[in-house]
């Protein structure tokens, strides 16, 4: 492999950043002479690392390729292959914390690692003061989610969790319709998903396979309990396992409690509980149906979000013609004057039934709209507002699902207490709030 050739001064690249943007607007040359027409200077670029690449962070990666991609992190040379050669340039690691350690010009963190890696990456690079990007969700338990917003603060770092959609017109959309009063207030919200697409509801193999050529099963494990390894696991299997992952609700509930919590500006919901079907020692349910309840807001009143996975699907709204089935995914905000539905993603809201939508008159545009998910951040990086779903708001959404996690593991109504971080009704549940590090992996 290439290896990235770095300059260690005696400032750091984001001081460095930091302190000359008002020197370059009064220097002679212009951009283009420092820089072929259209592209960044070399010294504008940030210095990126990325973990975990085989798979979706290779994406996200290759979504901020208008920066200096100089570093990649990975535990699976083989899955990783592509990733590596995408980037001939970049120094390649296979443990994240060696590379913070010797690699002291980078900015930003890219953090595409499995759910149970997310937050002691993430804090490693915080506690360094690098701006972080990390998968959804930011965690895989309570407590990581509320130390890494904390620490994120603490560092004043660029971050964001990736939730694509928050940045999207559809998103403006359905909170401006909403503010609107389209369809007066809001009582309840149903939101479904055709996950998983993973195995789940089964028990863990007793087979013991040799460990594939190039993958280090012992970092991939991190601060995960030892187990042997096996291809029920990796590569993307893992999420359907409470030890790894954190099932269909984790993965893709980030993206639609985003626009309800933003649209309905939610802040931690007082009760929730879930059913499934059959459940198993070790991994989700291949199917569950959770329910939140938030209190009131200001003038808007209770309301109570479901989430349905593994085919369960909400009942059918009225005004929906009787031709139209409910998609593989979706959201329905159901309010005082009618119902609003749309892509799972909030994309292409629409009035029910059609004669409310024919005669809706739509609201002028008052949200700000953005630049792009991936651009946000970095913009964000280099001095600019924070991104749509940074920590302080991504921690706080992650929290949220997990609850439901929690709920799909303990029976009963579950009463949450945010402010102290607990259960006022159980034991068992708050022992999920936690994580259990295996030696010597610590936050």
């Amino acid at each position: 492999m290439n290896r990235a050739t770095t300059t260690a001064g005696t400032i750091s690249r984001r001081d460095f950043l930091a302190t000359t943007a008002s020197a370059l607007a009064f220097t002679a040359l212009p951009r283009h002479v420092l820089a072929g027409a259209g592209q960044s200077p070399p010294s504008e670029k940030l210095i990126i690392a990325g973990v975990g690449v085989g798979g979706m962070g290779k994406a996200y990666v290759d979504s901020c390729n208008s920066e200096n991609i100089a570093f990649l992190c990975d535990v699976n040379d083989s899955h990783a292959a592509h990733a590596y050669k995408a980037y001939p340039g970049a120094k390649v690691y296979r443990d994240f914390r060696k590379m913070l350690e010797k690699e002291k010009s980078i900015d930003a963190v890219i953090i595409g690692t499995p759910d149970h890696t997310h937050a002691v990456v993430a804090m490693a690079a915080l506690k360094m003061k690098k701006h972080v990007y990390c998968a959804k969700p930011l965690t895989r338990t309570i407590h990581e989610s509320r130390a890494l917003a904390r620490a994120a603060e603490e560092a004043g770092v660029a971050t964001q969790m990736s939730v694509q959609s928050d940045a999207e017109e559809g998103q403006r959309v359905t909170c401006e319709w909403l503010a609107d009063g389209a369809i007066g207030n809001v009582t309840h919200v149903h939101t479904w998903s055709d996950r998983p697409i993973w195995p789940q509801a089964i028990d863990r193999p007793k087979d013991t396979p040799p460990v594939p050529e190039g993958l280090d099963w012992d970092l991939w494990l991190g601060p995960a309990p030892q187990r042997p390894y096996h291809p029920i696991y990796v590569p993307f299997k893992w999420r359907g396992w409470y030890d790894f992952g954190t099932g269909a609700l984790g993965d893709m509930g980030c993206h639609t409690f985003a626009h309800i919590a933003k649209a309905l500006k939610l802040a931690a919901p007082k009760y929730v509980y879930a059913s499934s079907s059959k459940l198993y020692g070790e991994t989700f349910p291949a199917a569950s149906q959770v329910h939140f309840e938030f209190g009131g807001r200001g003038d808007m009143p209770p309301v109570t979000v479901t989430w349905y996975d593994g085919g369960l699907k909400p009942p059918r709204p009225e005004g929906l013609d009787d031709s139209e089935h409910l998609g593989a995914d979706g959201l329905i905000f159901t309010g005082e004057k009618g119902s609003m539905i749309c892509g799972f993603t909030a994309a292409n809201p629409r009035l029910l039934p059609k004669s409310a939508m024919d005669g809706y008159r739509r609201p002028a545009k008052t949200l700000p709209r953005s630049i792009g998910h991936y651009r946000e951040w970095i913009q964000a990086c280099k001095g600019g507002k924070p991104a749509g779903c940074n920590f302080a708001f991504g921690a706080p959404l992650t929290e949220t699902v997990l609850l439901g996690n929690i709920a799909l593991r303990v029976k009963g109504k579950l009463e949450w207490d945010a402010e102290n971080m607990r259960f006022t009704n159980s034991d068992k549940a708050n022992e999920l709030i936690y994580e259990n590090y295996r030696a010597p992996w610590t936050l």
